[in-house]
């Protein structure tokens, strides 16, 4: 079985990259949003980086090697562009709205709130290992960091996680 697994994984691998610009929306769309709100931490910054991604996507058409090479460039390019929207001059003159202002969601977000008030680079990390299914070591490539690093993020991240919900879940 895990033979199965194991050719099932390098035939993603080594699989054609998508050209089609639809098509490559519809497949990048949700990784590259999900990892923009987690970094940007709001819906209009995320908007905003998900525009520029795409936006540099079809402005440069990069080529790619396979669709594994096209999504690390979908997730570094996100990377990129979140960490220019965040390092810009006009952001530090912001100031947080006021939490008792009537909310647009009324779901439970205990635990994306609690992510998002993580570290810049735990947060990435926590996204990048749970939701886009990456490894330690392609994380460490991703965010040109060592594999060791990366580990230490992802400890504690998950630390600062158990004892923020603890008895909560």
């Amino acid at each position: 079985m895990e033979n199965v697994d194991r050719s099932i994984d390098s035939v993603q691998e080594l699989g054609a990259p998508i050209v089609d610009s639809e098509q490559v929306v519809l497949q990048f769309s949700d990784t590259v949003y999900r990892l923009a709100l987690v970094r940007c931490k709001n819906r209009t910054d995320a908007d905003d980086v998900f525009q520029n991604v795409f936006y540099r996507y079809l402005k440069y058409k990069p080529s790619f090697e396979s669709q594994r090479h096209q999504r690390a460039w979908f997730v570094r390019t996100t990377i990129n562009c979140s960490n220019s929207l965040l390092a810009n001059v006009w952001r530090k003159r912001t100031t947080e709205l006021d939490k008792n202002l009537p909310a647009e969601d009324t779901i439970d977000l205990t635990v994306y709130d609690a992510v998002l008030r993580l570290p810049q680079k735990q947060k990435t990390a926590i996204h990048l290992y749970y939701y886009e299914g990456y490894t330690v070591a392609e994380i460490a490539k991703i965010m040109a960091s060592p594999q060791g690093t990366v580990k230490s993020w992802l400890s504690r991240a998950r630390a600062a996680l158990e004892k923020e919900l603890k008895g909560e879940f």
